[in-house]
């Protein structure tokens, strides 16, 4: 019982305090000119504030500290040093994301403070330290410091630049790190034994801090998330490894984005075009070339498949069936790749970013 009371207090503090900051960026979106420029890679017809992030970064700050404050059950020794470690990571990652919104950084600066970003996760402890073996279920046995590190810090820079490249489109961003968000804490809070209250708050925490900005970021945006998406991604990167690697569900419900970030580095490349700058060659970008959805109908129709596979983790307990659907869902995803291809060519409309 005083685990449903937690749920409600925090999801309604992150909403609250999200939708409450809403003016607020925009009003410093507009006083210090942190906007879209008209034409870019988005296509907008008029600027568009950027600081939309500030709302999930306050909404989600604040209520994880406030949560630490809740009864609820804790039975992570290292999880007050892992909060610390998510919050100053996420801090850092934010402040990289408004500098870019103001002065665009280039790639190099940007992956320089990704892999800071993550290191600053690994020193509070927050690494993958084993995976479920997917044919027999059996964790694996814990891997040498070194592995440990660079699979953490490649599964974090992954998961920020996989996320950073779904905000093309009104809705994308949020929408599908809310969806991730809520199956992460169903998983957390009713299929896991025991149940991991606490760690569950940090995902409702997120969930209602994304859903405040994505109520006013919903077709037709009024603000935009900016590089803020960065911070997104790290947050879900991190929550994938607190409590326990979840990784699996994370691989299943960015299935989509995580393919589209693959496809486009290996055709950017082959093109002979440099792999970190932004195109619109993304799979939501040829959807809206074709003219035949709208950005509603696409964020939808990302929010259905990611929904569905997240869903896929929440109604079975086996590996070998999740590695199925994994390897399933790869062969669909480029099946359908190669489909919307034929019908829609990337146009080489760069913008000033050089964000993926």
């Amino acid at each position: 019982m005083l685990e449903s009371y937690a749920y409600i207090i925090v999801f309604s503090c992150a909403l609250s305090l999200s939708l409450l900051t809403i003016p607020l960026a925009r009003y410093l979106s507009t006083r210090f000119g942190v906007s879209s420029i008209p034409g870019g890679r988005r296509q907008e017809r008029v600027a568009m504030p950027k600081l939309g992030g500030l709302a999930i970064f306050i909404g989600f700050t604040f209520t994880i500290l406030l949560a630490q404050l809740l009864p609820v059950p804790r039975t992570d020794p290292n999880e007050l040093n892992r909060l610390v470690g998510l919050a100053c990571g996420g801090l850092v990652i934010f402040v990289l994301g408004v500098i870019d919104d103001v002065i665009d950084l280039n790639y190099l600066q940007i992956f320089f403070f990704q892999i800071a970003t993550a290191v600053i996760a690994i020193a509070f402890q927050i690494f993958i330290e084993f995976f479920n073996n997917p044919l027999t279920g059996i964790k694996t046995d814990p891997w040498s410091p070194v592995v440990t590190v660079a699979l953490t810090m490649f599964w974090l820079v992954l998961m920020m630049n996989t996320v950073n490249l779904l905000d093309g489109s009104d809705g994308l961003a949020g929408g599908i790190a809310f969806i991730a968000a809520i199956v992460l804490f169903l998983n957390s809070a009713f299929r896991q034994e025991p149940p991991q209250a606490s760690v569950s708050l940090l995902h409702l925490a997120f969930a209602g801090a994304v859903l405040g900005f994505l109520i006013h970021n919903f077709y037709p945006a009024r603000i935009y998330v900016g590089g803020s998406a960065w911070f997104l991604g790290y947050v879900l990167g991190c929550l994938s490894i607190i409590g326990g690697a979840k990784m699996a569900t994370i691989l299943l419900v960015m299935g989509l984005p995580l393919m589209d970030l693959g496809w486009q580095v290996v055709n950017r490349i082959r093109h002979g075009n440099n792999p970190f700058q932004g195109d619109r060659g993304h799979l939501h970008f040829r959807l809206l070339d074709t003219g035949a959805l709208s950005p509603r109908q696409i964020a939808l129709g990302y929010y259905a498949v990611c929904a569905f596979l997240g869903f896929l983790t929440l109604v079975t307990t086996s590996q070998l069936f999740k590695f199925i659907a994994i390897a399933a869902m790869l062969v669909c995803i480029a099946i359908g790749f190669i489909a919307v291809g034929r019908f829609a060519n990337p146009r080489a409309d760069y913008d000033e970013s050089s964000s993926s």
